[in-house]
């Protein structure tokens, strides 16, 4: 056998597999269906044509499955003319948001047991909050405690729930 003198060159296709081009509708219209599960304001300040902001919108609307199935197709189709990373972008930016809403629950509820549960809590919180009203903080935390000493069928949870809100504003005020 005489062996190949030129080398085989790697077929490469001039445009996208069917696969490709299915992922990447999928893709879309997973995008359309988290734009559509924006909060309104969200939405609007999102950057998109009118006709992708209307069938979104349409989308919110339809409530039965084809109909749904249908619309978020029409939302895919209208996804390949607008900057897919753009409105990406906003939907991240969305889910961080309450992502960092989260957070900031969870620091509130963490620092509320601290302070009921320790007096050096109240010397870190005072370190780290120096605006904090402290006779009002005392007073809310001697409640809290009060309250939390009470059997569980005479508990009102009505302190534990002042200190959350007080805790609250002052660590969103906080860098």
């Amino acid at each position: 056998m005489k062996p190949l003198e030129e080398p085989i060159e790697s077929v490469t296709p001039e445009r996208p597999s069917k696969s490709a081009r299915k992922r990447e509708a999928h893709d879309q219209q997973a995008l359309g269906q988290a734009l559509a599960e924006l909060p309104d304001g969200a939405l609007a300040a999102a950057p998109m044509p009118e006709a992708l902001r209307d069938a979104l919108v349409e989308l919110r609307r339809t409530r039965s499955h084809e109909g749904r199935r249908r619309q978020l197709q029409f939302v895919g189709k209208l996804m390949r003319q607008a900057d897919t990373d753009a409105l990406r972008e906003a939907v991240a930016s969305a889910q961080l948001g309450r992502a960092h809403d989260a957070l900031a629950l969870h620091r509130a509820e963490h620092w509320r047991g601290e302070l009921v549960a320790d007096d050096e809590a109240l010397t870190r919180w005072m370190a780290e909050h120096p605006d904090t009203d402290l006779q009002r903080l005392r007073a809310l935390i001697r409640n809290a405690r009060k309250d939390a000493a009470l059997p569980p069928e005479q508990r009102h949870g009505r302190a534990w729930r002042e200190l959350f809100q007080f805790i609250k504003p002052l660590l969103a005020a906080a860098p």
